[in-house]
């Protein structure tokens, strides 16, 4: 006689637990989730926060340029024509303009470097010159980082000026005199710190104001209101009714 096969009750079926996500998974959904908030502490912000933000980064990098960059010094002296006797003296006027526009040439500069103690190359960075269209006087501006550089640098310019007029003198019958040297500067011509901190400033409202021009506009609704449906228009033969 067999004895009857027994079976012994099947146990709770458990599902396999999940794997735990892997690292990048989880910076990924860090940085996503960051990324949200972010955006919606934006969207909360006022409406004229960009104009603010603008305003205040121009500011503390114009203010920051300006008291970083390297002041600058400037020294100006002036030589002036002078006819000679017998000519016309409405020719010296014409000649300062002459004069005014080859100072800043190479045959110049070559000369005025010696005197000046710098490079050529330096003299045509730093030097200027500019003339008067009712006087016959011509203003040799320097510039440069070290004010006495600045000063010896536009007198010898000058200086070299009327040297190279003096040697056409016979022919031109004008000569260049020195009407005023130019004298160690004592304050810096750079703009100050406030003055760079307010065009930054003006710059950064600019660019936060075409922000707000070009930024979509927010369309607030309350949740679970809809739009009121709008009838549509009634057509002819409904307007007439039934004859």
């Amino acid at each position: 006689m067999t004895e009857p096969l027994t079976q012994s009750p099947a146990g709770p079926v458990t599902a396999p637990e999940p794997a735990p996500p892997a690292p990048r998974d989880r910076a990924r959904t860090a940085l996503r989730g960051a990324g949200r908030r972010f955006l919606r502490r934006l969207r909360s912000l006022p409406a004229w926060s960009p104009l603010a933000a603008g305003v205040l980064a121009g500011g503390l990098l114009g203010t920051g340029y300006g008291a970083l960059a390297t002041p600058q010094y400037t020294a100006t002296s002036y030589v002036v024509a002078v006819p000679a006797e017998g000519s016309d003296p409405a020719s010296a006027l014409g000649f300062a303009q002459a004069y005014g526009r080859v100072a800043t040439q190479l045959a110049v500069l070559a000369d005025a470097q010696m005197w000046a103690h710098v490079p050529v190359a330096t003299l045509e960075r730093g030097v200027r010159t500019a003339t008067s269209p009712d006087a016959p006087m011509v203003s040799v501006t320097a510039t440069s980082a070290d004010p006495e550089q600045a000063a010896d640098m536009a007198n010898a310019v000058a200086r070299a000026l009327t040297r190279h007029a003096a040697d056409s003198a016979d022919d031109t019958r004008v000569e260049l005199r020195q009407f005023a040297r130019a004298t160690e500067p004592t304050e810096s011509s750079s703009p100050s710190p406030a003055l760079t901190g307010l065009v930054g400033a003006s710059a950064g409202g600019l660019l936060g104001g075409l922000a707000l021009l070009v930024r979509p506009r927010r369309t607030d609704r309350e949740p679970g209101r809809t739009a009121a449906a709008v009838p549509g228009p009634a057509s002819a033969a409904d307007g007439r009714g039934p004859l």
